[in-house]
């Protein structure tokens, strides 16, 4: 099958962007596209056509090296795929021809004190979609069928991929912050995660005013497109302070400025999973006033199913920009330089 392969980890090169891991090569493409094996699945596996891979931060981590994974690894953890085998242990009810999607835990141990208290994503073992074990970068990638979601047969795949993580997680996220109607509510950062929850905040809680910080003009444009009541770049100051804020951005003085901007006994979730520059903080500034911080670790089936049923139920919509599979480093340059309007989907089938 075709493949983008990640064998080393590399710096990804950007024009513009500055040199800052020396001791990593410094590459515009560090995957490879090449013929690699197909999949083989074991008991309770099932194999996938892949029709479609949401594109997402976590893979620029992961070729960066700030998220470590098995080397060689195929990335991608927003699948969309037709099951065209499936292994012994049929349990599941998952079965030959039905369409699926995988997101970035693809498994977890069932046992220890996370999964038994129903907070399977912060498992001590759990398996990485395509860090773990390969992903979707790929014609065929193979899943665990306790942990696909069912994908109607008539759905877009290409405008499901994104739901699969960055709307999962940004849900997950969502739930953190404990929103309630009548609050004010801030997105830091307008991508893939941010455009999808404010549709959903919309839906779910329509008395909240939201307001969403960018340094894109394009990112904020489509913030007001969705029903933003206000936007502006991160150095702005809105029209009144906030009680919860998401910030999904990779910048430490992000996070310094969203607590600047919380009223007391206000919220911050943080839903990114490697900070890329210091996070700093002044007790009186930032945290003072029963201020609360939590951050986000990976996304639960709970996450994943409830999402989804929301998405299908509003009428959910991910902007989306397509790429082809010999196209995946382009996708990760455009990603890591902003220049992706919501999310970046590798369309394999």
């Amino acid at each position: 099958m075709r493949a983008a392969v990640l064998r080393e980890n590399a710096e990804i090169r950007v024009e513009g962007l500055p040199r800052r891991y020396p001791d990593l090569p410094w590459r515009e493409d560090p995957l490879s596209v090449e013929d690699y094996p197909a999949p083989e699945i074991g008991p309770g596996q099932v194999l996938l056509k892949v029709l479609a891979c949401g594109v997402c931060y976590t893979d620029v981590d992961i070729v960066e090296g700030r998220v470590r994974c098995k080397l060689p690894v195929v990335p991608g953890h927003q699948i969309v795929g037709k099951v065209v085998e499936v292994g012994s242990e049929r349990g599941s009810g998952i079965g030959v021809g039905d369409v699926v999607g995988v997101a970035w835990v693809g498994r977890t141990c069932g046992r220890c004190y996370y999964c038994s208290t129903s907070r399977e994503n912060l498992c001590d073992s759990f398996t990485a979609t395509g860090c773990h074990v390969d992903g979707g970068y790929a014609e065929y990638a193979a899943a665990f069928a306790d942990f696909v979601y069912r994908v109607p047969p008539a759905a877009d795949y290409v405008h499901t991929a994104p739901l699969l993580c960055a709307g999962a997680v940004g849900y997950r996220a969502l739930r953190l912050a404990n929103l309630e109607d009548g609050v004010r509510f801030g997105l830091f950062g307008f991508g893939a995660s941010a455009h999808i929850i404010l549709q959903v905040v919309k839906k779910l809680f329509p008395s909240v005013e939201v307001y969403v910080f960018s340094r894109s003009s394009e990112h904020r444009r489509l913030a007001e497109e969705l029903g933003a009541d206000w936007t502006g770049h991160p150095s702005d100051d809105p029209p009144k302070k906030l009680h919860r804020a998401i910030d999904f951005t990779p910048v430490g003085e992000i996070t310094a400025r969203a607590l600047e901007l919380l009223e007391k006994g206000g919220t911050l979730v943080v839903n990114v999973i490697r900070k890329q520059t210091l996070v700093n903080l002044e007790y009186a500034k930032h945290l003072w006033l029963e201020k609360s911080v939590r951050s986000v670790a990976n996304v639960s089936r709970r996450d994943v199913e409830e999402l989804l049923s929301i998405a299908a139920k509003y009428g959910i919509k991910t902007e989306v920009q397509i790429y082809s599979l010999e196209e995946a480093n382009k996708a990760l340059r455009d990603l890591k330089s902003a220049k992706i309007t919501g999310s970046a989907v590798l369309k394999i089938a």
